[in-house]
């Protein structure tokens, strides 16, 4: 029997599917994809705001980091009112913080309004993820969870797209205040189709009710979930896969293209943008991937994470002084399989926790990539003003990071296996034994 037959199992109570639940999920896929363009906004317009706000790249980098903070320190409060409230509230009020940030960003006449607002987004935006995650845990089979979720992340990125090539050229037509302002009319729409249509889960597959305690539930649900080994490897696969492509994605790519390697600003767009096309290819190849061989997703994410270290000591240590335009290429389809691989957190965390405990761990899980890319973005920020501008020491930060994390996953890999191993013998003998 292959490695695939397992996760195949459709349990007793398992949501159907179908096309309702395509609608419904898209709902919220849609919620999280104008987040993610709010999100990544401010990677096509770094350039921009340093010259708006007259700031250093330190100062530069705060705004991503403050967002990113926000949106690390969230997720578990996050997972808990997710799995407390339910997916459509959490979504209502998330498209709601995130849509006012775009718009404050737009308005803000100084660096401390700004920096508020992208605080503001990034709150709201931490609410989106995980409620895409629970929505669609609810409205499809189990066995669709790994391929889900990529499809959610795909979706992700094609909001990324939409920055590259629609945000990036806006900027330069239309301006400033016009085109943030604009562009948080799409947070708008959003919402009320949450708001009309969305519901949390198909009639007959209400989740049981939870009993809740205040502050003794909160740490319960919180060390429950640390404690499966499943939840904790989830944490550092995404903590050492989702990173350097969101550092180059989210501030530091567009800067590093033209500063550092000489390009135009149009050519390092294009780049920027085969970064996201790689990553919505290597999506589907991942999640089919894992759908039918859940022993492949160590193999995969540790991959990615050797070849993403190949090509970035590659191009920062080429001996010239700007790498090839191939070099550059292959590093940009390279930083596409990141997101991707990050997703596979999520594929130890599910099988680890049972349903009421699903939000928490995707909170924990998903703290992992932010926590490394604010890190990320914070060194990258000090290096480059501590050495004048040398990318390519501010750039090797990365590799600390992305070595701790090997460490931790080769530390937990084989605990969380077999302890995914045994929650699934019980499953299929309670499966076997529940009447028809």
């Amino acid at each position: 029997m292959s490695s695939a037959a397992a996760p195949t199992l459709s349990l007793p109570g398992d949501p159907p599917g179908g096309r309702r639940a395509a609608w419904v999920w898209g709902i919220g896929v849609a919620v999280y994809f104008v987040a993610i363009i709010f999100r990544t906004s401010l990677g096509v317009a770094g350039l921009d705001a340093a010259d708006r706000f007259d700031v250093n790249a330190s100062a530069l980098s705060t705004f991503s980091i403050l967002q990113l903070l926000v949106y690390a320190g969230m997720q578990i409060p996050v997972g808990l009112m997710v799995d407390r409230l339910g997916t459509k509230k959490v979504l209502a009020l998330g498209a709601v913080l995130f849509t006012l940030g775009q718009l404050g960003f737009a308005l803000s006449p100084s660096y401390g309004m700004a920096l508020a607002s992208r605080a503001l987004l990034g709150c709201g935006d931490a609410m989106t993820f995980i409620s895409v995650l629970r929505l669609g845990a609810r409205w499809f089979p189990a066995r669709r969870g790994p391929l889900i979720g990529q499809v959610a992340a795909l979706f992700g990125m094609a909001g990324n797209l939409v920055s590259t090539l629609f945000i990036a050229r806006a900027l330069h037509g239309f301006g400033w205040t016009t085109t943030f302002a604009g562009s948080s009319v799409a947070g708008v729409v959003v919402l009320v189709l949450l708001l009309l249509f969305l519901k949390d889960h198909p009639e007959g597959h209400e989740p049981p009710p939870v009993e809740h305690a205040g502050a003794a539930y909160v740490r319960k649900q919180i060390a429950a979930s640390w404690r499966e080994p499943g939840t904790r490897l989830g944490m550092w696969v995404h903590f050492t896969t989702q990173f350097p492509a969101m550092v180059f994605l989210l501030l530091w790519g567009l800067p590093f293209l033209v500063e550092a390697q000489g390009l135009s600003r149009s050519t390092a767009g294009e780049l920027l943008t085969l970064v996201v096309l790689s990553n919505m290819a290597f999506g589907m190849v991942y999640g089919q991937i894992i759908a039918r061989h859940h022993a492949a997703r160590a193999p995969l994410a540790l991959g990615t994470v050797a070849m993403t270290a190949l090509l970035w000591a590659s191009v920062i240590f080429y001996p010239g002084d700007h790498a090839p335009m191939w070099l550059l290429i292959v590093l940009c389809v390279v930083l596409g399989a990141c997101g991707p691989a990050s997703m596979i957190g999520f594929d130890f965390a599910r099988p680890a926790n049972p349903p009421e405990r699903q939000g928490t761990a995707s909170g924990i899980v998903n703290m992992g990539g932010f926590i490394a890319s604010m890190t990320t973005l914070f060194a990258v920020g000090v290096l480059l003003d501590a050495t004048g501008g040398n990318y390519r020491i501010a750039f090797a930060s990365v590799f600390v990071l992305e070595a701790v994390g090997v460490v931790q996953i080769l530390r937990l890999h084989s605990r969380a296996t077999h302890r995914e191993r045994d929650h699934h013998v019980v499953s299929r003998v309670e499966a076997v034994h529940v009447p028809v």
